[in-house]
């Protein structure tokens, strides 16, 4: 009776070890890298296509009045930079490689094109309902009528 309980033992064991491989071969299936962001809220520099998704993106200017400073990096030639106190409205071209940022407030991709100007800080001098105020262009006058 002895060989019959042995040979059940190891029965028992060579399942359990056989499941136990089955289970500690499989690995889990990595999680995808996060998506590009669309607001840069850092300084750094930032991969584009990776970190950053290209595009348009405005921001308000510098941080604690300091200068804000961009540049934008196709390999390890500059694309274009600047250094500002003003609002700032940059294009990051998917050929870029990278864009970085120093003490500007964040970065948001805007709908706007590259040519829009950006929006001023409202000056404290003006009364309030001058602050803000855009005019707007003249409609075209009427075509004179041929008669």
């Amino acid at each position: 009776m002895r060989p019959m309980k042995l040979a059940g033992t190891a029965a028992v064991a060579l399942a359990a070890c056989w499941a136990a491989a089955g289970v500690a071969g499989a690995e889990p299936t990595p999680s995808p890298p996060p998506a590009p962001k669309q607001v840069i809220d850092a300084d750094g520099t930032f991969a584009v296509g990776k970190d950053i998704v290209p595009g348009t993106y405005r921001s308000d200017g510098p941080r604690d009045g300091n200068a804000c400073y961009w540049r934008r990096m196709n390999g390890d030639k500059t694309v274009d930079s600047a250094m500002t106190k003003k609002p700032q409205v940059v294009l990051i071209e998917p050929s870029d490689t990278t864009f970085r940022t120093d003490r500007c407030q964040t970065w948001q991709l805007t709908e706007c094109p590259p040519t829009c100007a950006p929006v001023p800080q409202q000056s404290a001098g003006l009364p309030d309902v001058l602050k803000g105020f855009v005019p707007q262009p003249r409609p075209p006058a009427p075509a004179p009528s041929g008669g």
